[in-house]
């Protein structure tokens, strides 16, 4: 990409941040992008669905895309490496540890407990017996993954944010279902009014539902799952010139490794577009969701499809009843819809492919042995892009 242009403003927040709260600045060489969801589905009760991400990868000279699982959990990138002495002799620190796990703006994801010490361990071993330290040629490796359940890091923004609205909703709909019974026995006809709210009803107990299915009590650290979909860096190599399909194999051979079973592989289909297997693909992103998956994300099986313009890495694409936690309740009312329908995503997809692009050339430059600020120069710029402005539920 041409150069990428960061607000001052947002610059001083980034780095107001990283003093006070980021993980060690060593271990700092990548931050994630952001990720745009699909064009706005037309579909009656529908706010996005599979055949919109097919179609912007089809309008864009994509033949092949995979599309993975997406996990509902919280985005960690993982930096193992093979022992103590490796990692202080690659990243220079002098702390007593090999390896980190920290969130996407970079905070430490376990700030307490012993949790990252063994997830690492699980991930040293599992590593070593699928023999990617001598296959890769390396003493490190970088993941991004997925790590759940949601509630590890969102627990107060459910208790504060999400939670309350059932509470209210359920208060106020018992309050007006006893009106209208009232209102039914003194003769009045109100049997519209009840089936309304009988299906406003309906859509709290779904959205409950959905919320309980993202959360689960944490008692030790067999109650963890981590779900990695990248093997992005090594020793001397930034993975982006494999396909997806080699990232997942590679990560493949550490899950079947894991005598933890804290690890475990993502479920994911490759399509051929204008091919029978987009309709199936369809069928199989209708059964997960149902069953309370979050969605897909929708990928061109390369890791960087060519084009003359830059093609979005990734595009998501989440189930319905997923939409009800972010959007309320009620979203797929038809008035609702309308609204919603009318959301635009030019500045989350610039946004996206900007960060995508700053976090690539962080992990190039460190993999390349450029100095540590260089490499922040990047993952510095993918934070502050990240104080701009964009709706939080896209």
């Amino acid at each position: 990409m041409n150069n990428v242009t960061i607000r001052e403003e947002n610059a001083m927040a980034a780095l107001e941040l990283m003093s006070g709260f980021a993980a060690p600045p060593q271990w700092l060489i990548y931050l994630p992008s952001t990720m745009s969801p699909c064009s706005t589905s037309l579909l009656p009760g529908t706010l996005e669905h599979p055949a919109e991400a097919f179609d912007y990868f089809r309008k864009n000279n994509v033949k092949q895309v995979i599309c993975e699982e997406k996990h509902m959990g919280s985005r960690a990138v993982i930096i193992v490496c093979r022992d103590v002495s490796s990692a202080q002799k690659r990243f220079g620190t002098q702390e007593e540890r090999s390896g980190i796990i920290f969130t996407r703006t970079g905070r430490p994801f376990f700030p307490q407990g012993n949790y990252e010490t063994v997830i690492l361990s699980y991930l040293q071993q599992a590593i070593e017996k699928a023999g990617l330290w001598k296959e890769l040629d390396t003493d490190w490796i970088c993941l991004d993954a997925e790590l759940m359940p949601w509630s590890l890091k969102a627990h107060e923004l459910i208790q504060q944010q999400y939670a309350p609205v059932a509470v209210a909703a359920r208060a106020a709909l018992n309050a007006a279902n006893k009106t209208l019974r009232q209102a039914a026995q003194s003769g009045l006809n109100v049997k519209a009014l009840e089936e309304k709210y009988q299906r406003r009803q309906e859509m709290i107990e779904r959205y409950e539902r959905v919320t309980q299915l993202y959360n689960w009590e944490v008692h030790s650290v067999q109650d963890i799952k981590l779900a990695p979909f990248h093997l992005l860096a090594s020793e001397g190599q930034v993975h982006i010139d494999k396909n997806h399909l080699w990232h997942l194999a590679q990560i493949q051979k550490i899950v079947d490794a894991d005598a933890s079973k804290v690890l475990f592989a993502t479920a994911h289909r490759v399509v051929l577009l204008d091919g029978a297997d987009e309709h199936d693909t369809i069928s199989w992103w209708e059964e997960i969701t149902g069953a309370g998956s979050e969605g897909m994300v929708v990928k061109p099986l390369d890791f960087m499809a060519p084009g003359k313009t830059f093609i979005q890495p990734a595009i998501k694409c989440r189930g319905r009843e997923y939409l009800r936690l972010i959007y309320g309740p009620e979203y797929d009312e038809s008035e609702h819809l309308q609204h919603l329908r009318k959301r635009g995503l030019s500045h989350k997809r610039s946004m996206a492919a900007r960060e995508f692009a700053l976090g690539i050339e962080a992990l190039e430059r460190f993999v390349n042995g450029e100095p540590l600020h260089r490499v922040h120069e990047c993952v510095f710029a993918v934070l502050a892009m990240e104080s701009e402005p964009v709706d939080p539920r896209l």
